[in-house]
Parts: structure tokens; C-alpha cells; sequence
């Protein structure tokens, strides 16, 4: 139907430029937070002037980031001689793709009416609603574990055809890290669909909403406070930042895997990490923090304890849970942040018995705990 095309359409877009402008804005606050960390000013020379006047746009250093974007596009693109002209052709859109299609199963609002929203268009849509969220799949948990581990398979592309000793040891570590990572992340978030009893995404943030022992709002890490710690750990580890950088270690790699790449395709590989800090906030988000809705929060407003309701008109609704939703990714993704200018780098084989002799035995009994719990109960969600 032309109506559902117009609107997931109006999703994609959405979708697309929130998650290109935080990979922008991201780098800036990257810069702007290591610099208030270290008690410097950080990026602040980039300017854009006003026509005809003196008076030049600073705004606290924001346009470093779009200087850069520039000087990659238009830097000349480098090949080594010996590398296999496909595969590293097509290992930074391996890398970046998978990334930006993790988020068509996340769910960034709740129910959208478009004939309550622009009464003008009720009888176009004829009553239709539409969950905010580009795919609708049962198994969305399943789909973005799935897009990840492709981006694996991009990191060992371009370590393997760049023909680069440097590159090649910086996809095996890659290779091995990531895939060593997304083990423990899949363990800690199987507490959750025993505790939810799905894996569908939106219906786990419906059952957010609420509260849990009088007081605390019935979120993921309310539930799995020990699971929530192990999976942004791991996320952090896949998306190879420090202190898990060791695949593209400076100090001993030059640049890892992407040793070889100049310009743009370069600019990929780096915009994609920026990217990914957005898609690990909105899983987490989605996962630990109760998505887009606030406790005792609903597609109508608000219902507190007692029976008391606030009723929201559905504009009101729709972009408080939008804006919800921002702010805690917004949150997540400053605290990555905070992590990557706090922490020192591991050695590699440190990197590796952490995950597999320290992370991955703590996710094993997280899980086991949660399914005696869970069992204990028989009543499905706790």
C-alpha cells in the first residue's frame, strides 16, 4: 500500500540520518570530552565565517568533524600494489553496511497513528498504525547478532587483501576478538528472553514499562544488573575500542587491519566505530534501560500508581518517546566515551583470556542463575 510505503520510508530516512549524525556528532564529543578530561580545550579552530562579515561560527569546535569528512573525500586513494582489488574493495562496505542495518529491527517509539498526528490525512490512512520500527521481525534479537557478525568477515577482508603483514595480524586479531565477544554478548542477553520469554525487541520494552518491587522501574537492568555490565563490556571489546583496540594498536600495528586504506575508504572504517557506539546505545537502550518508554509510561501517557492517569495527546506521546529514546543513547554513548579516555589498553593475549576465562565463565552462571529463577517461578516474566 502507498500509505505503509510513505511511512517506513519516513522510518528509513529517519533511521539513516540519526545514525549519520550521531557518527558526526560523536566524533566531536569524542574530542570535546577527552579534552575536558585531560583539562584541555579541545577541538576549537575550525570555523565557519558568515558571508560578507568577520564573524566566524565556532560553535565549540563542531566543525572539525565536517573539516574531516571533506579531507577524505577529497584525499587520493592509495592501493598497495599486491592486494586483491576485490575484497579490499569491498571490505569497508562489509564493515559499514551490516552496521546501519542493525538498527531496522530496533525500536525507537512506540505506536504511531498518522491520522491522529495530521488529521488532515485520516482518511489517506484509513486508521492505520505502525509500530515505530523499520522491521517488525519476531526474531529481531536474532537478526542483529546475524548483521554483526558480518562486519567480522569486513575486518578480515581488509586485513587479508591489503597483502600487508601489519594488516594481516590486525584482521586475525579482529577476527578472533570479535568473535570471541559476541559469544559472551549472546549468553548475557539469553537471561533476558527467559526472563521476557521473546526476542522480539518491542514487545521486551513494552514489558519495561511499569515498576518492579514498588519503586524501581521494571528495566532489563533492574532484572539482569550483573548481565547488563558483562554486555556493554563485550560490546564495547566487539567494537574494538580501547581498551580492546588491540586489532588496530598504533604502537604495534600502525593502524591494524585498515594499515592500507587512504581517503574515504578509510573514512568508512572510522565512521562505522562512531556509528556503532550509536548502535550499541540504542541496544543497550533497548535491552537494560526500557527503550523508549519511561516507567508507567504507554502509548496513551501515563498511568501512576493507584489508578491515577495523565492522559498525552498522541503528538505528545510520539515525540517523548523519540526524545526518550535519544537522551538514553545519548547517555550510553558519552559513557563509552568515558570509558575509552579511562582505561589502558590490554596486551593482546590479556584481551583473549579475559573474555574466555573471566567474562564467558561469569555469563555461563548469570544465565544458570536466571534459569532456576525463572524456573522456580513458572509464571513466565518475573
Amino acid at each position: 500500500m502507498t500509505q505503509d510505503l510513505v511511512i517506513y520510508l519516513i522510518f528509513i530516512a529517519y533511521a539513516v540520518g540519526m545514525l549519520m549524525s550521531f557518527g558526526t556528532v560523536l566524533t566531536w564529543v569524542e574530542r570535546k570530552q577527552a579534552a575536558v578530561m585531560s583539562d584541555r580545550i579541545g577541538a576549537n579552530r575550525a570555523y565557519i565565517r558568515i558571508p560578507f562579515t568577520q564573524v566566524k561560527l565556532i560553535w565549540l569546535g563542531l566543525f572539525h568533524g565536517i573539516a574531516d569528512g571533506i579531507k577524505m573525500l577529497v584525499k587520493e586513494d592509495f592501493k598497495p600494489r599486491t592486494h586483491d582489488w576485490y575484497a579490499y574493495a569491498v571490505a569497508p562496505w562489509v564493515v559499514f553496511t551490516p552496521v546501519l542495518l542493525v538498527f531496522g529491527v530496533i525500536p525507537f517509539g512506540g505506536q504511531l497513528d498518522p491520522g491522529k498526528l495530521f488529521p488532515a490525512l485520516a482518511d489517506w490512512f484509513d486508521g492505520r498504525t505502525y509500530p515505530m520500527q523499520i522491521a517488525q521481525l519476531d526474531a529481531g534479537l536474532l537478526m542483529i547478532f546475524a548483521f554483526s557478525g558480518m562486519s567480522i568477515i569486513g575486518a578480515m577482508l581488509a586485513g587479508w587483501s591489503s597483502a600487508n603483514k601489519f594488516s594481516l595480524l590486525g584482521g586475525l586479531r579482529a577476527g578472533s576478538q570479535m568473535i570471541s565477544y559476541e559469544l559472551v554478548m549472546g549468553l548475557t542477553v539469553l537471561g533476558l528472553i527467559l526472563i521476557y520469554g521473546t526476542v522480539n525487541l518491542d514487545a521486551m520494552v513494552r514489558q519495561q514499562s511499569g515498576v518492579v518491587l514498588g519503586a524501581l522501574p521494571a528495566w532489563g537492568i533492574v532484572y539482569q544488573p550483573f548481565a547488563a555490565v558483562l554486555f556493554l563490556t563485550a560490546a564495547i571489546a566487539e567494537n574494538k575500542r580501547i581498551p580492546f583496540d588491540l586489532p588496530e594498536a598504533e604502537s604495534e600495528l600502525i593502524a591494524g587491519y585498515f594499515t592500507e586504506y587512504s581517503a574515504m575508504k578509510m573514512g568508512l572504517f572510522m565512521f562505522a566505530e562512531f556509528i556503532e557506539i550509536a548502535i550499541i546505545g540504542a541496544l543497550f537502550t533497548t535491552l537494560f534501560l526500557g527503550g523508549y518508554n519511561l516507567p508507567y509510561m504507554h502509548d496513551g501517557g501515563f498511568t501512576l500508581p493507584g489508578g491515577v492517569e495523565i492522559a498525552m495527546s498522541h503528538g505528545a506521546v510520539v515525540v517523548t518517546q523519540v526524545v526518550v529514546f535519544l537522551l538514553k543513547v545519548l547517555v550510553v554513548c558519552s559513557f563509552q566515551i568515558l570509558v575509552r579516555w579511562s582505561l589502558p589498553r590490554f596486551r593482546y593475549d590479556q584481551v583473549l583470556a579475559f573474555a574466555w576465562k573471566f567474562m564467558l565463565p561469569l555469563a555461563l552462571l548469570n544465565l544458570s542463575i536466571t534459569a532456576v529463577v525463572v524456573w522456580s517461578h513458572q509464571k513466565g516474566p518475573l
